[in-house]
C-alpha cells in the first residue's frame, strides 16, 4: 500500500490539532509527495520535544506514517539546532510546530520492543 503524500498528511494533521484545540503551525514546507515530516512540540514551559520519521525497520505495509522521539523534554533551542542540521541534510523536509502545555501530539509512534 502506498503512503499518503506528505502535503495531504500535514494538512490533515494541522486540522486534527485544530479540532483538538491545539495551536499548530507549518514552519517549513517540504517536498509535496515524499518529504520527511518532523513535529516539534513546545510545552510552553521552557521544554520541547522533537518527533521525526521512524526508522525503516519499524515500518509495515499499512502505509501509515510512524514517528519516533528524537529529542524529549529539552530546551527549545536544542530542537532548533537539531532541525538546522536536519535541514542541511534534507532541505525537502516538513516542520510542524505544536504548542501544548500537556505535550500532546496525536502522532502514531513506532513501538520499540
Amino acid at each position: 500500500m502506498s503512503r499518503l503524500r506528505s502535503d495531504f498528511w500535514v494538512s490533515a494533521y494541522l486540522r486534527r490539532c485544530s479540532v483538538e484545540g491545539l495551536e499548530a503551525a507549518l514552519r517549513k514546507r517540504g517536498a509535496a509527495e515524499a518529504g520527511a515530516v518532523f513535529v516539534k512540540v513546545d510545552r510552553l514551559d521552557g521544554t520541547a520535544s522533537l518527533y521525526g520519521p521512524a526508522p525503516q525497520l519499524f515500518l509495515d505495509d499499512s502505509g501509515e506514517r510512524l514517528f519516533s522521539p528524537i529529542l524529549t523534554d529539552v530546551m527549545p533551542l536544542d530542537v532548533e539546532e537539531r532541525m538546522t542540521r536536519e535541514l542541511r541534510f534534507d532541505p525537502d523536509l516538513w516542520l510542524v510546530e505544536v504548542d501544548d502545555r500537556a505535550g500532546r501530539h496525536f502522532l502514531d509512534l513506532a513501538a520499540e520492543d
